[in-house]
């Protein structure tokens, strides 16, 4: 048996407790726990006012009435005749409104074809130590040492200078733990999850989680992946963000990994196709960029400046407010 988590972020308020019993009422009823969860499953992320009452297989205008039940404490919003979830929906509510996903099929062998059995490096043993006694509270150590040697595995396959290997291994597999124990609701975090993926996890992808955590701070969890990542973060995209002041220098190209998905609110994919899995319960977004790596600075830096004002957007869809101009 494992002891109880401790529990991430802050008690609610009297107003936000209110705020939430007020949401959950609303979403008490099944008729508009359905609208919630068709709006939530469409391929859009939306439905018009008719595709809404033809699912239900009612009359529009009742449809129309439970559907203002929902916007009024904001789990819904109504634009051009479309209704679509708002930010505080997706964070608080997405996954309740799905079913629970078919079981997985038996865990494959590690990267480079690795047993899953394998023995482990000296050092890979002692970060599985180390973070099992770190999460012992959460997962087994069985668990810890699966997603250590995976981890150890993935990066190993890519890097081609291994010095940090031992580091990279430690803060890549503690942050798909603390993922896991988000996606499981093991634990508990009281802001919102973002997760950034394109193919290199050098550029783009980069570039938008350092500028989300510039502007929303501790507000926001950020993490990225790649689909088919590199070993590092380009030259030009640190010089791009340097000359706006905003830090990366502790990041480093990770692989894409199931549980990341899964323990995101918001998924933003950029130029990595078919590669994120899909999970229902979550807002996916694909924003059409260039990639950065290879081109000119003053290509760079449009790319930059688009992808601040991507991220403005996205703080604002959260409802939150850029912590700088």
């Amino acid at each position: 048996m494992t002891k109880a988590p401790r529990a991430l972020g802050r008690p609610l308020d009297d107003d936000a407790a209110r705020t939430r019993a007020i949401q959950v009422a609303a979403l008490a009823d099944p008729v508009r726990l359905r609208i919630m969860s068709l709006v939530a499953t469409s391929e859009a992320g939306r439905l018009s006012e008719s595709e809404l009452a033809d699912a239900l297989g009612m009359d529009p205008r009742e449809s129309a009435e439970a559907a203002a039940m929902l916007a009024d404490p904001g789990l819904l919003s109504s634009s051009d005749g479309t209704y679509q979830l708002t930010a505080d929906a997706w964070v608080r509510f997405g996954r309740l409104l799905v079913r629970a996903p078919e079981p997985k099929a038996a865990a494959a062998p590690l990267a480079g074809g690795v047993p899953a059995d394998a023995p482990l490096p000296r050092a890979a043993e002692r970060i599985a130590d180390d973070l099992g006694y770190r999460f012992s509270s959460v997962f087994s150590p069985e668990t810890v040492r699966k997603y250590v040697a995976e981890s150890w595995w993935l990066l190993a396959e890519r890097a081609k200078i291994t010095t940090f290997l031992p580091s990279l291994t430690s803060r890549f597999a503690s942050d798909r733990l603390s993922a896991l124990a988000t996606a499981e609701g093991i634990v508990l975090r009281g802001t919102p999850e973002v997760l950034f993926v394109c193919v290199q996890n050098a550029g783009r992808s980069q570039m938008a989680s350092a500028v989300l955590r510039h502007l929303a701070g501790d507000r926001v969890h950020v993490r990225t992946a790649g689909s088919s990542p590199t070993s590092t973060i380009h030259p030009s995209i640190i010089e791009a963000l340097d000359e706006i002041g905003v830090p990366i220098a502790a990041e480093f190209p990770k692989p894409l990994t199931d549980e990341v998905v899964q323990a995101s609110d918001f998924v933003v994919t950029m130029g990595c196709g078919d590669a994120c899995p899909i999970y229902p319960g979550r807002r996916y977004m694909d924003w059409d960029l260039r990639d950065p790596v290879g081109l000119e600075a003053a290509e760079v830096r449009a790319v930059r400046d688009d992808i601040v004002a991507r991220v403005r957007g996205l703080i604002e869809e959260m409802g939150l407010a850029p912590l700088r101009r």
